[in-house]
């Protein structure tokens, strides 16, 4: 892999941002750093390089390096269409080459809006004020913080891909137009070809020479990002591969003389293994091998069933340390945080307290929301592959943090970083769970042990023992309504683990179990984003009271977003129940400079046939807004003898201008999916310091005869692309709730719905 910081010197993003001196340190710090940064899209023979992210073939193939984890949302697709649609390219020639990390990809976007995890307290409650703010996009890049997650894909990249299409294009025009004697500017391109007048040649017969050119600085862009491609529907470059099983993803990879590994864990906490039956292992046909270290254990053997049987039998013996998980006494935790606090403060508007005494002449309403833990659950359980040799490390993995993936496995065998070889592959499904690097460390120990190259795959129920779970979580709301019936205050208040303050250490380094310790009592911003609603309320607070939990906790998709909306969304519905105001008219009066969001609540208004959510019509309603996108949702949902049963989710979505809008209707829809999810099942409960759950069949996934028909259409908008694989997340779960309201009268305020019955 291309790692250019300096490994010698130890300077690592948190050494950066939390130092003393972190102006003049950064200062003097980036000096002894390169400033450029050599792709690592190499060139195969027959193919010429324009840079990090393009190389097209002599036989015409136009090849996209993707940065990005392709984990079924279609980045693949959606950032190789960018690029070939600046370049003028034919889809049918285009093709997409994963990139291991390199300085060049780095996630500017994301590490602004995480900035705040990484940053000490005192300074992440506002990180946009910060010394550090104006310098984040340089730490991101010398820390090569390349990173999938937080819908930033297309944010993040569409400039620079349209960069590298164009660049491409000026050169092949250049060489047309030396062939024919005139100037670039005048030569056009279209699919595959340069054109001037009635002239034409192929991209394969000018790539040659047109590598040969130098780049034309500025890059001139076409004047518009809607072009042949993008901004139109294209089929997905992953699909086919996927349908004919020639795909590979970590488990598919197979080098001579391998073999494979399971591996189990102890209790979720700081666990250490004391003992293990190796004799009776060994007595398992295939059984080659049997590594353990201080927490956990491998068997090793000739094939997958065989290596995994014999984990049964070692029948390892773990010791915990500190306190066991158990959710009793972690819901004791969260009521506790909010009683006793200390919070802290992270929006306050006008004087809330003053909107709350006697004398305002208002009516005060509380509502608690319990939240509980959720679990990832992808189709594909955590796995790697690797091969030690002479001191280098190979490893094919999935992971949304591949720099951090390389480090961990470096760490664990004594290696410099960039003794590791990262090859991407595709993952089945992730959810945020692979940016988990622990697989990472495990593979790489078990490498280099047995002196072979092997596979590891986790078990079902190991991967969710070792799950990085959403935290559970505890809203206490407080509104206040004046005689009207306007919102006039509003406490939100939010108990929950420090999730990405934990991710955040984990990035940089540390176990989980350091990680949760160094996170515990520290707030995190990050904690209760979406919790500021859309509404116009005058007098608002928002608080966050961090919990300690003993739990490993982590990002799931739409991060603390899933949560704060079925707070805010349930709540609003329930003061407009009190208001005696109907749901969406409620909403609409209070949404002020909030055009796209009203425009989407009017839409999906219109096209479910809102009947006002009047008793027993069973119809629900809540709406959000989060990455610069927007969505309405209405819900037609009743109870059953099988718990709630959920006949048709209509939705109206604003993400602003499209890539590929097909691949935006997947996304959307794939959201809502994940949502019902949410709003029935997806949770574990923790006992003895176990999750309750180990088989999918226990978490009460929604199967294929649940899921109601689902209705989406997007607002056509010229605005820049929003996020969209995480949007159609958080409302579900509100709507579906405040359509049970209408259809039975009963107010549920806990995820999953039906947790304690009716």
């Amino acid at each position: 892999m291309n790692a250019n910081a300096d490994s010698e010197s130890g300077l690592t993003r948190r050494k950066l941002l939390i130092s003393g001196g972190v102006g003049i340190g950064l200062v003097v710090a980036w000096g002894l750093w390169p400033r450029r940064y050599q792709p690592n899209l190499r060139p195969a023979s027959g193919e010429h390089s324009f840079g990090p992210w393009l190389k097209i073939a002599e036989d015409g193939k136009v090849i996209v390096g993707i940065p990005q984890s392709e984990s079924g949302q279609g980045v693949y697709t959606a950032l190789a269409q960018i690029v070939a649609g600046e370049l003028g390219a034919d889809w049918r020639s285009v093709a997409v080459q994963p990139v291991p990390p390199n300085p060049v990809f780095a996630n500017g976007v994301l590490a602004r809006e995480w900035a705040s995890a990484f940053l000490p307290e005192k300074m992440g409650l506002d990180s946009k004020q910060s010394p550090v703010a104006g310098i984040l996009n340089e730490v991101a890049r010398r820390e090569i913080f390349v990173a999938t997650g937080g819908s930033s894909s297309i944010r993040q990249f569409e400039k620079p891909c349209r960069e590298a299409g164009a660049t491409a294009r000026v050169l092949l025009c250049q060489a047309a137009a030396a062939r024919w004697d005139t100037d670039w500017e005048q030569c056009q391109v279209d699919k595959g070809f340069v054109t001037y007048g009635k002239k034409r040649i192929a991209f394969a017969d000018l790539v040659a020479e047109a590598a040969g050119f130098e780049p034309i600085l500025p890059v001139p862009l076409n004047p518009s990002p809607r072009n042949r491609l993008s901004g139109r529907d294209a089929p997905r470059l992953d699909l086919s591969s996927k349908v004919d099983g020639s795909a590979s993803f970590a488990g598919d990879i197979r080098l001579p003389d391998m073999l494979f590994a399971s591996v189990r864990g102890g209790p979720v906490g700081r666990t250490n293994l004391k003992s293990v039956n190796s004799k009776e292992a060994f007595k398992i046909k295939g059984v080659v091998n049997i590594v353990r270290t201080d927490d956990w254990v491998a068997a090793v053997a000739t094939n997958w069933w065989a290596a995994n049987k014999a984990l049964d039998a070692l029948a390892p013996v773990f010791s915990i340390k500190g306190r066991v998980a158990d959710s009793g006494k972690i819901a004791d935790s969260l009521s506790s945080a909010i009683a006793n606090g200390p919070g802290t403060r992270m929006v306050r508007l006008g004087d809330v307290d003053a909107t709350l005494t006697k004398e305002a002449g208002t009516r005060v309403f509380n509502a608690d929301y319990n939240i509980s833990a959720a679990v990832h659950a992808p189709i594909e359980t955590r796995s790697a592959t690797a091969e030690f040799r002479n001191g280098r490390l190979q490893l094919w993995l999935a992971s949304q943090t591949p720099q951090s993936a390389c480090e961990a496995a470096a760490k664990a065998i004594g290696i410099d970083v960039d003794d590791v070889t990262l090859y991407p592959v595709i993952a089945g499904g992730s959810f945020d769970r692979n940016f988990d690097n622990q697989i990472a460390a495990q593979i790489a120990v078990i490498a280099k042990e047995v002196g072979r190259p092997v596979q590891l795959i986790w078990s079902r129920a190991e991967d969710l023992v070792r799950d990085h779970v959403r935290t559970p979580a505890l809203g206490r709301l407080t509104a206040a309504l004046d005689q009207e019936g306007r919102v006039a205050g509003l406490s939100v208040r939010v108990a929950a683990a420090s999730s990405m303050r934990e991710l955040a250490n984990r990035i940089d380094g540390q176990s989980p179990v350091e990680a949760r310790k160094s996170a515990a009592g520290q707030f995190d911003a990050l904690a209760i984003d979406g919790a500021v609603p859309p509404y116009a309320i005058s007098n608002m607070t928002i608080d966050h009271f961090p919990v300690d939990l003993p739990i490993v906790t982590g990002p799931w998709r739409s991060l603390a977003h899933s949560y704060t909306c079925f707070f805010i969304e349930s709540f609003i519905d329930e003061l407009a129940q009190k208001a005696g105001i109907e749901p969406l008219s409620f909403r609409m009066q209070m949404l002020v400079d909030q055009t796209r969001l009203a425009r989407c609540l009017t839409g999906v208004a219109s096209m479910a046939g809102w009947d006002g959510g009047v008793s027993g019509s069973s119809n629900g309603l809540a709406c959000h807004s989060m990455r610069g996108s927007h969505i309405a949702i209405i819900a037609s949902a009743r109870t059953s003898e099988n718990g709630v049963r959920v006949e048709r989710i209509s939705a109206m979505v604003d993400c602003g201008r499209l890539i590929n809008p097909d691949l935006a209707r997947q996304q959307i829809e794939s959201g809502i999916i994940f949502g019902l999810a949410q709003a029935v099942g997806v949770a574990t409960d923790f006992a003895n310091g176990w999750p309750t759950v180990r088989r999918l069949r226990e978490i009460d996934l929604p199967v294929l005869a649940d899921i109601p028909e689902i209705i989406v259409e997007f607002i056509r908008s010229d605005d820049e692309p929003g996020g969209v694989s995480e949007l159609g997340v958080p409302a579900v779960a509100p709507a579906v709730a405040n359509a049970l309201f209408s259809a039975a009268g009963v107010r549920l305020r806990e995820l999953p719905l039906l947790s304690r019955g009716l």
